[in-house]
């Protein structure tokens, strides 16, 4: 029996053995057998080892930009490694408002779709020489690996991957730091730092819970854009981008951009604020449109201000203005050219276009917002159906709107005085603007009573100038009717005076006639 030193003794014989033949198969063996025993080695393996393995690195090509696939892959497993995974990295991704974590090195976590068990596996290449790099990646390439089995390749390849990446983008954008954009004249354009659209983080506050707002209607439009979010199969297969046109209108005050606000964190989308002023022409409008991301909404506020697009069917003004300018002289036409070139050139049909033309399919998952407090001003074109599908009237607070807003701001959901505000909120207008404002306690003294006092005060002095209001304009109404029954009196008059005059002309004419006749001759008037 051989003792213990013995075996560690013949053990390092042996490896010593392997080493040395190795090294002798390495530098006398030929290069061409050495490929074909490898590519031998690999169909055997192939043959007994029954598994499929696919690799994402985390950069590829020469470029410096992380693969894509691999950060949507970080996301996915984000769900499972955090849970299976023993250890773990925490990354502080961009713009992103969590905390990212992903597998350590040589660490393994499970998978299963439709049944069938997968392995991801996180590694990395190390060089086997080292070397001095300014861009550490080039030397440490990391990567992930997925494993399965080889009967499952057609579902592995065409179904799963893609279910991930899918999957790891949504995380992605649901997870990220929203922004509010504003676009940049097109001067700003070009250059180093050129850039189409500046931003800042959004943090809007604002919530379909702090909405006021009518229920019923609220729960409406929380419907159809949870509908409209989850429609992407349904918009391809009836052959139209997907994208929604909302058109919020109503008079000052009663939260249309609060609306906007609301959505964009329900939905988790970017908020791109276009200012039409801003964009010169037609094109440049084209070219904001393509560099908006998916997932966003285009709002343009207080369109019936931003450009004249009720005028540009006006074919009779556009020929008298014509035939004036032909008229003028070379140094008054250049002036006036001048002058319009610096005003904004996008027309009703650009806008039209934009909206729901050709590019506007450049874009998936868009809503595109208009918001106006005088619908009548705007072109019928520019609103009908099909480009803003949803036309929002948000007008005046009601009495379920003030319950809602009480509760907010007071925490209140019914008080004696509910009765009084419901009786004025009836024969007065007020905003939802205006009552808040009346609601919210200016000091720590000021409770609940104190301030549905002060609304109902607001709304009595809204009651009185409303009165006062519709006596003025009943007065001045009244003074221009008396003054149209006076001037069409005036008129009448002067008719009948020369009615008469006419009249007496007329037989003085006759009498010349009758003497001629009678004598032969005039005698005299």
């Amino acid at each position: 029996m051989m003792i213990m030193g013995d075996i560690w003794g013949s053990l390092g014989s042996a490896m010593a053995t392997l080493m040395f033949v190795w090294a002798m198969y390495q530098n006398y063996f030929p290069q061409e057998l050495n490929g074909q025993i490898i590519r031998f080695g690999q169909k055997i393996k192939n043959f007994i080892y029954p598994y499929i393995q696919i690799t994402f690195s985390e950069y590829q090509g020469e470029g410096f930009e992380r693969s894509k696939a691999y950060m949507a892959i970080e996301r996915y497993l984000d769900k499972n490694s955090s849970k299976e995974a023993k250890r773990l990295k925490a990354n502080v991704v961009q713009d992103c408002e969590s905390v990212v974590y992903s597998m350590e090195d040589h660490e393994e976590v499970t998978d299963e779709y439709r049944g069938i068990k997968l392995w991801w596996a996180s590694s990395q290449h190390i060089p086997n020489k080292q070397s001095i790099s300014f861009y550490p990646r080039e030397d440490e390439k990391r990567y992930f690996m997925l494993t399965f089995h080889k009967r499952y390749r057609e579902i592995v390849t065409k179904e799963y991957v893609k279910h991930v990446l899918d999957e790891g983008k949504d995380i992605t954008v649901r997870e990220r730091q929203r922004k509010l954009y504003t676009n940049n004249k097109s001067e700003s354009w070009y250059g180093y730092n050129r850039s189409m659209w500046s931003h800042v983080v959004f943090k809007h506050p604002a919530k379909f819970d702090t909405l006021a707002m009518e229920p019923e209607k609220k729960q409406e439009i929380i419907d159809d854009l949870i509908s409209f979010s989850n429609a992407e199969e349904y918009y391809a297969k009836i052959g139209k981008a997907w994208k929604r046109g909302y058109l919020l209108h109503g008079p000052p005050g009663t939260g249309k951009s609060t609306m906007i606000a609301a959505i964009a964190n329900l939905l988790k989308y970017d908020v791109y604020d276009l200012e039409l002023t801003s964009v010169k022409d037609n094109t440049e409008l084209r070219k904001l449109l393509i560099d908006t991301s998916d997932k966003s909404i285009i709002v343009i506020e207080d369109i019936d201000c931003s450009l004249d697009l009720t005028g540009q069917r006006d074919k009779k003004k556009k020929k008298k203005d014509d035939e004036k300018e032909e008229k003028d002289s070379p140094e008054k036409k250049m002036k006036k050219q001048m002058e319009e070139s610096k005003h904004s050139q996008v027309t009703l049909s650009g806008l039209l276009n934009f909206i729901d033309g050709l590019w506007s399919a450049c874009g998936s998952e868009r809503l595109i917002i208009f918001t106006t407090n005088y619908v009548e001003k705007l072109d019928p074109a520019l609103i009908r159906r099909g480009r803003m599908d949803k036309h929002i009237e948000l007008s005046y607070c009601g009495f379920k709107a003030f319950k809602d807003l009480a509760k907010i701001y007071l925490n209140i959901e019914s008080h004696k005085l509910f009765a009084k505000v419901r009786e004025l909120l009836e024969e007065t207008n007020m905003t939802p603007a205006d009552v808040a404002e009346n609601l919210l306690p200016k000091s720590a003294a000021e409770d609940a009573e104190f301030c549905l006092e002060r609304l109902i005060k607001a709304l009595e002095q809204a009651k009185e100038d409303a009165r006062l209001k519709a006596e003025e304009e009943a007065k001045v109404k009244a003074e221009e009717e008396e003054k149209l029954r006076v001037a069409k009196e005036e008129k009448e008059k002067e008719k009948q005076k020369q009615a008469t005059a006419d009249s007496e002309k007329l037989k003085t004419a006759e009498t010349l006639d009758k003497e001629v006749k009678e004598n032969g001759c005039i005698t005299s008037l």
